[in-house]
């Protein structure tokens, strides 16, 4: 194989770390590193180097172990072997990571087990080129992000899992709320990868967490929603979920006039089950009444105008009271005084046989009459 005059980058810029294909080289070798790079010699076993950015000629002068091998003359141009290494040192910004599968984590707010995922990205550079070809790279022929993501992609995942699980439990942040900690979870992941990462000669540049999420196919997750939005619906209109129950059963009640009786003592019964009766319950019918009032229609007092509620005898703004149904006209014993509808033919009071009276001009009639002497009225 010729002898190679000139080492250089020859490959794609995503690789972290790349071997120079050949190893025949000479003391007449020119290596050329350019910049956000740097390369090493392994000859025998031993890193030689870093070089720098430049152009650096292989001889004694900068590779004292050569000496021993060349026999040639002074000045002559001497082969050896040696493994040329490249490393890049640009920080790479993209580099995704995330949790394959959800974890199980207890909102602490709501005490329900829901699954969690979270993502993000981060940037590493190599810090330590022997620590990073010797740890990580070893006998491959090139080290790219994919190698990378697949190294860190454990401890990564591990500690992003145990970081958000402390917010969360220990600070007593609900799920849904945990978005908002982003940055608080990001420094404090990059804290803790670092001594990773450096054991291996990397320098965490960033770490982002760029979403923490629950999936919304899980059935958990649409019913605790579900039942956020219905929470939601009922604080607008102004309603507790018992009272909204409660307008439910006085609602049945009001379109089932026939049973309305035996509905609502269903629905007393039920309220009150498993609770004090009392007070309690008292309290919260009439809250619910006083609800369904509200939707109803009212009438407006003609003497001070206030608003009353529809079939109110007297304003509750001045006492007003509104037209009275008409009585029934009544007949008084004439025993006891006791007052008896028109027509009874006893008292209410004494059982007194009463007298009877016509039902249109009031003539007092006859025992047993048909017809009233004075109108000629048919009587009942």
């Amino acid at each position: 194989m010729a002898i190679i005059d000139i080492v250089k980058w020859n490959a794609s810029d995503d690789l972290y770390a790349w071997k120079f294909p050949s190893e025949e080289l000479s003391t007449w070798t020119q290596l050329i590193v350019s910049e956000s790079q740097e390369a090493v010699l392994l000859k025998g076993g031993q890193m030689l180097g870093p070089f720098g950015p430049g152009r650096h000629t292989l001889s004694t002068e900068n590779i004292p172990l050569l000496t021993s091998l060349f026999s040639l003359p002074f000045g002559g141009r001497s082969p050896f072997t040696a493994e040329v290494w490249f490393v890049n040192k640009a920080i790479p910004l993209d580099v995704k990571w995330g949790t394959a599968e959800p974890m199980q984590v207890l909102d602490p707010l709501y005490q329900v087990m829901l699954p969690v995922r979270a993502n993000g990205q981060y940037g590493v550079q190599i810090e330590d080129t022997k620590r990073f070809l010797i740890k990580l790279v070893g006998t491959m022929s090139a080290f790219d992000r994919e190698k990378l993501v697949s190294y860190f992609r454990g401890v990564i995942v591990t500690k992003a899992k145990d970081a958000i699980a402390k917010i969360i439990l220990q600070q007593n942040v609900s799920i849904l709320k945990v978005a908002s900690r982003l940055n608080e979870i990001s420094e404090s992941l990059k804290q803790q990868l670092t001594p990773d990462l450096e054991e291996f000669g990397l320098k965490v540049v960033n770490f982002y967490v760029s979403s923490i999420s629950t999936p919304e196919d899980d059935p958990a997750v649409q019913k605790m929603k579900a039942a956020l939005a219905k929470r939601a619906e009922m604080n607008i209109v102004g309603f507790t979920y018992q009272q909204e129950r409660q307008f439910d059963v006085l609602q049945t009640a009001a379109g089932n006039e026939g049973q309305a009786n035996s509905t609502l003592m269903g629905a007393g019964m039920g309220l009150g089950m498993g609770v004090a009766m009392g007070n309690a319950l008292n309290q919260s019918m009439g809250s619910a009444a006083q609800n369904i009032q509200t939707a109803t229609a009212s009438i407006a007092c003609p003497k001070c105008n206030v608003q009353n509620p529809a079939g109110a005898r007297f304003c509750t703004g001045c006492g007003n009271q509104f037209n009275a149904p008409p009585q029934a006209p009544t007949i008084k014993c004439g025993k006891c005084n006791a007052e008896s509808p028109q027509g009874a033919k006893f008292c209410s009071g004494c059982g007194q046989k009463l007298a009877a009276f016509c039902i249109k001009c009031g003539q007092e009639l006859m025992p047993d009459s048909k017809f009233c002497a004075n109108c000629g009225q048919p009587q009942q």
